[in-house]
């Protein structure tokens, strides 16, 4: 898991970071030769999002689908709670940080939204910064603890992997001794 975890956190931070990149490279979003440029900012955007999102919720599922294969296996063969309890720990320590990726790609989507010239949103901002200003800051807060997230998330799917081959090892030992298939 943690290989292809790697292509695809990869590709999600890359992907925001190009839509990071051509927001950046729009001028006055007002103008008719900006509009294409906005347009493609906001596809890219839509879509970065979407795939962050995904990346996410597949090491979630990862997480779920492991922990449940580890606590099956645990009592089938009575190896004890430990590897479990490692696997829940693990999944329960991720899981604030993992929904704080996925909230902060939202609310930069609902900020871009805002700062879109096409919008009837009337940001005041904050300290004067205007909604596109906004829209850059918590796109540039996203995009960072989106690869801190994605840091951390690479560590504990190493972590569990780690737990899963010592479980399959204990098991192929017990088959082995017991004249079983491994």
């Amino acid at each position: 898991m943690t290989r292809i975890f790697l292509t695809l956190s990869t590709l999600s931070n890359l992907f925001l970071g190009v839509t990071l990149w051509l927001g950046f490279q729009i001028g006055d979003p007002s103008t008719a030769k900006e509009v294409g440029n906005v347009t493609v900012h906001i596809f890219s955007g839509l879509g970065g999002l979407i795939f962050g999102i995904m990346v996410h919720s597949v090491v979630l599922t990862y997480f779920m689908g492991t922990g449940r294969w580890l606590e099956e296996t645990c009592a089938a063969y009575r190896l004890g709670p430990a590897w479990y309890d490692k696997n829940k720990s693990l999944k329960w320590r991720l899981l604030p940080w993992l929904v704080l990726a996925i909230l902060l790609l939202i609310v930069t989507g609902g900020f871009g939204g805002a700062a879109d010239p096409g919008s009837t949103i009337r940001f005041q901002g904050w300290g004067g910064l205007t909604a596109a200003g906004v829209h850059q800051l918590v796109a540039l807060t996203m995009l960072s603890a989106n690869l801190l997230v994605n840091l951390g998330e690479y560590a504990a799917l190493s972590e569990n992997a780690t737990l899963v081959n010592q479980v399959l090892a204990e098991v192929k030992r017990m088959r082995l001794e017991r004249g079983l298939d491994v």
